[in-house]
C-alpha cells in the first residue's frame, strides 16, 4: 500500500512540474480557436437539458398535485403549498433526482401494488421533505 502511495505521489509530481503542452498554429494558420461542436448544436443541446428540467418539474409537480400525495403531507403537516413553490426554486440536478423518485412512486401508485403501501408513504415523505429542506437550506 505504501509503494502504491508513493507511486502515485510521483506521478502526481510529474504531471504537476511538467509544462503545460500547447499546439501553436503553423505558419500560415489562423489564431483564432475552433471549436468541436458549432454554435447550432451547443444551442440544440441547451434546449434539450431545458426541455429535460421543464419535463422533471411538471413531472414532480403532477406528483404533488395526487390526492394520495395531498392526504399523506395533511397526515404529516406538510405544507403543500411550500413544497410546490420549493420546486420552482430547485436547480437542474435537484429537480431530476427528486423526479426520478417521484417517476418510481408514481409507478408503483399506479399499478395499485397494496403490499408496498409503508414504503410509497415512506417515500412520498421523503420526497415533501427533501423538497421543503432544499427551499429552507437556499
Amino acid at each position: 500500500m505504501r509503494s502504491m502511495c508513493a507511486f502515485v505521489a510521483v506521478v502526481l509530481s510529474v504531471l504537476m512540474a511538467a509544462p503545460r503542452i500547447q499546439a501553436s498554429p503553423g505558419p500560415g494558420q489562423a489564431t483564432a480557436p475552433t471549436h468541436i461542436a458549432g454554435q447550432a448544436i451547443l444551442d440544440a443541446a441547451i434546449q434539450e437539458r431545458a426541455r429535460a428540467t421543464d419535463q422533471d418539474r411538471e413531472t414532480v409537480r403532477l406528483f404533488l398535485e395526487r390526492a394520495d400525495v395531498r392526504a399523506i403531507a395533511g397526515k404529516y403537516g406538510i405544507d403543500m403549498r411550500r413544497a410546490e413553490s420549493a420546486v420552482t426554486a430547485m436547480d437542474a440536478s435537484e429537480i431530476a433526482s427528486i423526479a426520478a423518485q417521484a417517476r418510481t412512486t408514481e409507478g408503483t401508485l399506479a399499478g395499485g401494488q397494496g403490499s408496498v403501501t409503508i414504503s410509497t408513504t415512506a417515500i412520498i415523505i421523503g420526497l415533501l421533505v427533501l423538497i421543503l429542506l432544499i427551499v429552507a437550506l437556499h
